[in-house]
């Protein structure tokens, strides 16, 4: 049992048979008021709380965003994946103990098919859970991995400290599509560099 929950998943998967597809175009970086300027603009907002939010202990900073959009009027959800953090759970736990109400997070299954018709996505510190890979390559080590489909809404903001990859060590495709920008620095720090920016 002393084995990593996210690698006792991952080791279901990765049997390719061939190279993983290359990537192409280049991660965009924006700024806080890139983003602050999207979120006032969107009516819908859903955040992905991975394991570099529990790192950067933000989510007191991501509770704070998600009141100043509710009272601007927004609708905004969270979207959890099961193996998200280091534990089953791990988000859920953190996001209650920071006041996030319990009846906006929803769990993959739940909230997966609503991508594609919202505004805006936050991705904080996570990384093979919003992987297109793991749909768009069947060479990929985690091909066929359930993901977050992320990428299907109109814009994703990534908050992440730099372009590292993330526990599987491969590379994220998210991270190069027309509709995602990276939001670098600590989350929490990032986030409250962006409060203020919000209407």
């Amino acid at each position: 049992m002393n084995r990593n929950f996210i690698n006792v998943i991952l080791g279901g998967f990765g049997g390719s048979q061939g190279p993983a597809a290359e990537i192409e175009g280049e991660q965009v970086a924006i700024d806080a008021g890139g983003v602050a300027s999207a979120l006032n603009d969107a009516d819908s907002v859903i955040i992905v709380p991975g394991y570099g939010m529990a790192v950067a202990q933000a989510q007191t900073a991501v509770s704070d965003l998600v009141r100043k959009l509710r009272a601007a009027g927004k609708t905004v959800r969270f979207g959890i994946h099961p193996v998200a953090g280091r534990l089953p759970g791990h988000m859920n736990v953190l996001l209650a103990e920071a006041k996030v109400p319990y009846d906006i997070v929803l769990e993959m299954d739940e909230i997966n098919d609503d991508f594609a018709t919202t505004d805006v996505v936050i991705v904080i510190g996570s990384n093979d859970i919003v992987n297109p890979a793991a749909e768009e390559d069947p060479n990929s080590p985690i091909a066929g991995m359930p993901v977050l489909k992320v990428w299907e809404a109109k814009q994703v903001f990534v908050s992440k400290r730099g372009q590292g990859t993330g526990y599987s060590g491969i590379e994220n495709p998210l991270f190069f599509k027309e509709n995602t920008r990276m939001f670098y620095g600590d989350a929490r720090d990032s986030l409250n560099t962006l409060l203020p920016l919000i209407d």
